[in-house]
């Protein structure tokens, strides 16, 4: 299989999230037949949906990986549960949540994953360090990844500091 350049976010608000993106980054790198391309800068943003909780970390990594794009998904879902994700309700805090945004231009519609990420362009934690490392990207039937970020602009983020 010809290698292709995935993208995933990264997020996470409980225990210590900043170390636990950072070590959820590097491990990307460790993926079977994937290696980690480009990250962004972590970044603090408001929870959206149940709001009474801390604010999350968030970033964005590319890789190139040789995987399809179930079985990416299935690693960073294990990944998720190595670091004591728990599933209970939609927007819950979490220790680690990882989500697989884009598969090269796959556009995908199944019960086990939607490509690309279905709410990705209405989440500025998402668009934003997207926007970092991959600026002139385009999403698959959405239009280019700039076009989206004004939208965005009342939504609550702020960059951190290295």
């Amino acid at each position: 299989m010809n290698p292709v350049v995935a993208y995933i976010a990264l997020g996470a608000n409980l225990g210590s999230p900043r170390e636990t993106v950072r070590q959820a980054m590097t491990g990307l790198d460790h993926l079977p037949e994937t290696r980690l391309l480009k990250s962004s800068s972590l970044y603090q943003s408001a929870p959206l949906g149940l709001l009474d909780q801390p604010d999350f970390i968030n970033a964005v990594a590319a890789v190139e990986t040789t995987l399809p794009a179930v079985a990416l998904l299935q690693a960073l879902l294990d990944a998720e549960q190595r670091q004591g994700r728990v599933r209970s309700i939609a927007n819950a805090p979490r220790t680690l949540d990882l989500d697989l945004l884009l598969y090269g231009d796959l556009v995908l519609d199944t019960p086990a994953l939607t490509l690309p990420h279905p709410r990705l362009h209405l989440r500025a934690f998402v668009l934003e360090p997207l926007a970092e490392i991959a600026p002139d990207l385009t999403l698959p039937g959405r239009g280019s990844v700039a076009a989206w970020r004004p939208a965005l602009r009342n939504q609550t983020i702020r960059r951190l500091p290295c």
